[in-house]
């Protein structure tokens, strides 16, 4: 661990719904891996039989993930750690990497991400973003809807002034998908 702590990088659910005792957070940024829709969910925001989409760090060269370091309150970590592993390496479609973040002061900060693993079953880039809002749409897991997973995360990431136009396309594209369903 760094001596200014546990940091964790989130850039979906983690950043409305971290899990764990927050000591500080700070706007940061990820180079090289983009914030993508590219993981089928058959646990928490989907089922085996009607997969939903969460977000996940896709590898792509070039670009850059904007979110949230967030640094565990001292003493918490263990307990974080663990919480976080299960979490997020349930189906193990995620890999846990310490990866370089960059605040925005320009301070490097080493931080714990949960990034896609691209030869997993669960993997699924490259889906466009109107199928992306049909599945968001109906699909419900043991976290509850897949479209209250986008929902909260879009508007927590727009609190904070994180822009993502696909996010905030498909809430809107979800939402009147919704509409026409009930």
């Amino acid at each position: 661990m760094a001596a200014d702590g546990m940091w964790v990088f989130g850039y979906g659910s983690l950043v409305w719904n971290p899990g764990f005792p927050v000591a500080e957070r700070r706007i940061a940024t990820l180079p090289d891996y983009a914030r993508s829709f590219c993981m089928r969910s058959i646990h928490h925001r989907g089922s085996v039989a009607e997969p939903g989409l969460v977000l996940a760090l896709d590898a792509d060269p070039g670009t850059a993930c904007k979110g949230v370091a967030i640094r565990v309150a001292e003493g918490a970590e263990e307990a974080t750690l663990a919480a976080l592993r299960e979490r997020e390496l349930i189906s193990s479609a995620y890999l846990e990497r310490h990866v370089s973040l960059m605040d925005e002061n320009g301070q490097s900060i080493r931080a714990l991400a949960y990034v896609i693993d691209p030869d997993h079953a669960q993997y699924c880039s490259g889906l466009a973003l109107e199928e992306q809002a049909q599945i968001i749409a109906t699909a419900t897991g043991d976290r509850g809807p897949n479209d209250e997973y986008l929902y909260n995360t879009t508007a927590h990431l727009a609190e904070l002034g994180i822009a993502d136009p696909d996010l905030e396309w498909l809430t809107a594209r979800v939402r009147e998908l919704k509409t026409t369903m009930e």
